[in-house]
């Protein structure tokens, strides 16, 4: 009988939604269809909290990005109110319960981040626009927190790292599917091709480079003789689809990303020396300097510029003559190290380039995009970025977290028994090396289709060697 009249107020309560809602809606108020979803969050939060960070993961592909302009804020839709909630839980448990894995805060990369971050909230302070490096830390604090800190205890169940990598992929597949089909109707033009990505990626350097850093871990899965024969099969389909993305994208950086990282597969695979290696770029640091003058020459002689051609649009990459793209990331690096110049140690801000840069900016670096406002978005660059806004120590504490990353990965596929922990420690880290070199030519850390799965790659390798590596070696 008492379930009987559970069942009732549930089915009343839910046409008296459904009607309130149909009326509002015909008002024009829409807000009400949002409540089932924010009430699913909420139980989430409090009671599957692993759940609802999967979650985020597949709707981060799907996001778009909501501007108020009247509060002059932006932020990523539906994902990064979430993050936020998320990340203040975090801080309450870690008050009145206190501790935190002791294990992984002693990791190095662990302790890199740390210092990146106190030094981010330090540059913060001595800003010169306050407000903005506050926005711009609390960005990068709430990312961190849920995807890295949190993340690290996610994937303590082996099974929530392909859980992360495939809900990830396959929301995105979806998304490279659209887009292509998208360009498809437009016959593929590199010009209308920057816009088909829209609304989910905001370019399409952007869109190339989340595909690039993910899609080694799928081409690797397809041999991982532990997974289904179906699970390997669409791993390698997946794989082949992200080329495609990034074929399209026309990112010459994408392209440039992926050949560095087949470089990194064949010295992982095939062991490479380290002497090897470091003779390879001491040979090749010395030809550059024996014949540096005919280098700059031949590609100041270069005047083949972006192009629908791929072959031409390959040879673009090293047009620094008249190339447009290319010249306006030069005139970006050269008011960056400007700005460094002024402020060596604590540089101007987190966040700030975009605001303060158009008057380093000098006539003779002017190209047909520059703006005498700065108003065209950041330094284009990982390294040269921080430099600018935190100064030396900002550039190199994201070098030395990029260094112990690699470290980690590389340490976890030689010394790992276990075959799959070495094919996902491949992936990850071929990946990383994909980011890490487009991070020469653009930024997208503050972004959460690039956050999100950066940090979480991340959590799963630290995961690997502290939680795996000591059990295997304990075995």
């Amino acid at each position: 009988m008492l379930k009987e009249s559970r069942l009732q107020w549930l089915y009343g309560g839910s046409l008296v939604f459904v009607a309130l809602n149909m009326v509002m809606m015909v008002q024009g108020i829409y807000w009400l269809s949002a409540l089932p979803f924010a009430l699913g969050v909420m139980l989430l939060l409090f009671f599957s909290l692993d759940k609802l960070i999967l979650l985020l993961v597949f709707l981060t592909p799907f996001s778009f990005k909501y501007i108020h302009e009247e509060l002059g804020f932006t932020m990523d839709i539906p994902t990064e109110p979430v993050i936020v909630a998320i990340m203040l839980l975090f801080f309450v448990r870690l008050l009145y319960e206190g501790g935190y894995d002791k294990r992984v805060l002693r990791h190095p990369v662990t302790m890199i981040l740390i210092i990146q971050l106190l030094w981010m909230f330090i540059t913060t302070v001595t800003s010169e626009m306050p407000m903005v490096s506050f926005k711009f830390f609390i960005s990068r604090l709430w990312f961190v927190t849920t995807f890295f800190f949190l993340g690290v205890y996610l994937f303590r169940e082996r099974i929530n790292m392909h859980r992360f990598m495939w809900l990830f992929g396959s929301a995105l597949a979806i998304v490279v599917v659209m887009s292509t089909y998208n360009h498809y109707l437009h016959g593929f033009e590199r010009e209308v091709g920057y816009a088909m990505v829209r609304p989910f990626f905001n370019d399409h350097t952007h869109y190339g480079a989340v595909l690039a850093l993910v899609a080694p871990f799928f081409v690797v899965m397809a041999f991982n003789r532990n997974g289904s024969v179906l699970r390997r099969r669409l791993a390698m389909m997946v794989f082949f689809l992200f080329c495609a993305g990034i074929l399209f994208s026309y990112s010459r950086a994408s392209w440039l990303s992926l050949i560095v990282a087949a470089g990194g597969f064949v010295i992982l695979v095939f062991r490479l020396k380290f002497r090897f290696i470091l003779a390879g770029l001491i040979l090749l640091l010395g030809v550059f300097a024996l014949y540096q003058t005919e280098i700059v020459m031949r590609l100041e002689r270069n005047q083949q510029e972006s192009s629908g051609d791929f072959s031409e649009h390959v040879q673009s990459i090293t047009n620094i003559t008249s190339d447009a793209s290319n010249l306006e990331r030069i005139n970006r690096w050269r008011s960056a190290y400007r700005m460094y110049e002024e402020r060596p140690v604590f540089g101007w801000g987190p966040g700030t380039y975009q605001f303060v840069y158009a008057p380093f900016q000098r006539s003779e670096d002017y190209t047909i995009i520059t703006t005498h406002f700065g108003d065209l978005g950041n330094a284009h660059s990982e390294y040269i970025g921080p430099l600018s806004e935190s100064g030396l120590p900002g550039m190199l504490s994201f070098i030395a977290l990029a260094l112990a990353v690699l470290a980690t990965g590389v340490k976890l596929y030689k010394k790992a028994t276990d075959r799959e922990m070495r094919l996902i420690a491949l992936g990850l880290t071929l990946g990383f090396i994909t980011y890490l070199t487009h991070g020469l030519l653009n930024n997208f850390l503050d972004t959460d289709k690039a956050s999100v799965p950066f940090w979480g790659m991340m959590a799963i390798l630290v995961a690997m060697d502290v939680f795996y590596s000591k059990r295997e070696q304990r075995a």
